[in-house]
């Protein structure tokens, strides 16, 4: 593999990264930076450009979804020129607390196939689908960690690894 193609593939692994902190901290900027302007995405439930995928999916995230969280596991990705294919497999937990239900999580096994095209130098998603493999919803009992004095993660701006970016960025 040349060390341009390895560069390439960086920058695409960054914009899948930047893609899970963006959903799960609920940062619609840092969402829609992974997309060019005309970028579309099929995610099942959204379907559209861009802007109907961050206004419908964080809709439906503030309103029902307490925690998230979306890991990438392994990516292939494929260059033709100044496009590519990564195929990202990825599970996604969703915890519910609906009303006087107890606490769920929905966990999802998908795969990102995404169409990447590099604009004015910029490898960004041109086209998501979301593939779902598997799905699966459990009761939750946190058991004896559910009172401990561990640092939560936030679905905001509030979240620590903003105050430690600010922190970096103001030195």
């Amino acid at each position: 593999m040349s060390d341009h193609r390895s560069d390439d593939r960086h920058q695409i692994l960054d914009v899948l990264h930047r893609y899970t902190r963006g959903i799960d901290r609920l940062d619609e900027d840092l969402v829609r930076s992974c997309y060019h302007s005309d970028g579309v995405a099929n995610h099942g439930l959204y379907e559209g450009s861009v802007d109907h995928l961050v206004d419908s999916a964080f809709t439906r995230q503030r309103a029902d979804v307490q925690v998230a969280t979306h890991t990438i596991h392994q990516t292939l990705v494929e260059f033709e020129g100044e496009a590519a294919v990564a195929e990202t497999y990825a599970t996604a937990v969703e915890r519910r607390w609906p009303e006087d239900a107890g606490t769920f999580d929905t966990m999802v096994g998908l795969r990102y196939v995404d169409r990447f095209e590099r604009r004015d130098g910029t490898w960004l998603i041109a086209r998501r689908t979301v593939v779902v493999d598997w799905t699966q919803v459990r009761e939750v009992d946190e058991g004896p960690l559910a009172g401990a004095q561990f640092v939560r993660g936030r679905r905001d701006s509030q979240d620590l690894v903003y105050q430690e970016l600010v922190r970096l960025r103001s030195r």
